[in-house]
């Protein structure tokens, strides 16, 4: 029983994700300051919900009393962990693979505006690139997102959005999740030289995007993924829009990345357990607990079945 609790706990370790805090000015802001965060480390699938915008529905925010005040210029770092009182080692589970994106909006007041609607513009993205995922990034950098605020938006109150999607189930239908939350900040410094093109959320992405409904598992070193939602902007771009800054542009045709052939894979049917005997290790909710070449968990925790996503990724749910 004692190696089954280990083997249980070891599984939840690392899963899903929150951006739970914001470094600025050379400061570490605590967990919760300024950031709408929950309590639940769940995703968003349903690129059409109002949730989108800054979490939300199924993980209910908790709302801030706090801004904090960001110098146009500077880069911040939105820090992710996979629970609020997770640490620099527990992010999120490398196999949820995907982009970065972080997004502004101007707003009156920071500490009441929902996010929901138009005025968002692109700040940043990190891709794939040499076989390596902007999710990959920041687990490696210990949870830091890091996203250079444009020194030329005007000065006043933003919502600043940090996203993470992971694309390990979204070779399916809605089956890529989305991992966002808000936070509030006062930008000080800027020229407001600048008149960025925004966007809505949601609105920004559409369920067969090539970045939202893709195959992962078939890409290669040298492929090319379509980063979702609008262009990066950057002060230096004329008229205030711009080519993405990441190297994810002039890419094949989405078809190139969603029409692979991917080989079947029958996953061996874990034993079933027995009064007697329980399962050594089992996989928590939204865990891999199958597909192809996969040695870990196969079992599930008690309510849960694990459904296969794809030939390589199957989850409990």
């Amino acid at each position: 029983m004692k190696c089954f609790a280990l083997l249980a706990a070891a599984s939840a370790v690392s899963a899903h994700t929150i951006f739970v805090s914001l470094d600025a000015g050379g400061k570490s802001f605590p967990v919760s300051h300024a950031v709408r965060t929950p309590t639940y480390d769940g995703p968003i699938t349903n690129v059409a919900s109002n949730d989108l915008a800054c979490n939300g529905g199924p993980n209910p925010t908790t709302p801030s009393k706090e801004v904090i005040t960001v110098t146009a210029g500077t880069t911040v770092k939105a820090v992710w962990r996979h629970t609020l009182t997770a640490g620099s080692s527990n992010v999120m589970d490398p196999s949820h693979k995907g982009p970065t994106l972080a997004y502004l909006k101007k707003v009156d007041n920071a500490l009441t505006d929902s996010g929901v609607g138009g005025g968002w513009f692109k700040i940043q993205e990190d891709g794939y690139k040499n076989g390596q995922w902007g999710t990959s990034t920041v687990i490696t950098n210990g949870g830091l997102h890091y996203i250079d605020i444009p020194a030329c938006i005007p000065n006043g109150q933003y919502l600043l959005r940090a996203e993470m999607i992971a694309l390990h189930g979204a070779g399916s239908s809605a089956g890529a999740q989305l991992y966002m939350e808000c936070a509030q900040i006062n930008v000080v410094g800027g020229s407001g030289t600048a008149s960025p093109k925004t966007y809505s959320i949601p609105g920004i992405y559409k369920a067969n995007d090539p970045g939202i409904l893709v195959n992962i598992y078939s890409l290669t070193t040298s492929s090319k993924y379509i980063v979702p939602g609008p262009p990066v902007f950057t002060c230096s771009a004329s008229g205030g829009a711009a080519a993405s800054s990441n190297d994810n542009t002039n890419v094949a045709t989405p078809t190139t990345l969603l029409t692979v052939a991917v080989p079947a894979a029958t996953p061996e049917a874990p034993a079933p357990a027995t009064e007697e005997e329980a399962p050594s290790c089992v996989a928590a909710a939204w865990q891999q607990c199958g597909g192809s070449n996969f040695s870990g968990c196969t079992s599930c925790a008690s309510g849960l079945t694990c459904k296969e996503i794809n030939a390589y990724y199957h989850q409990c749910s």
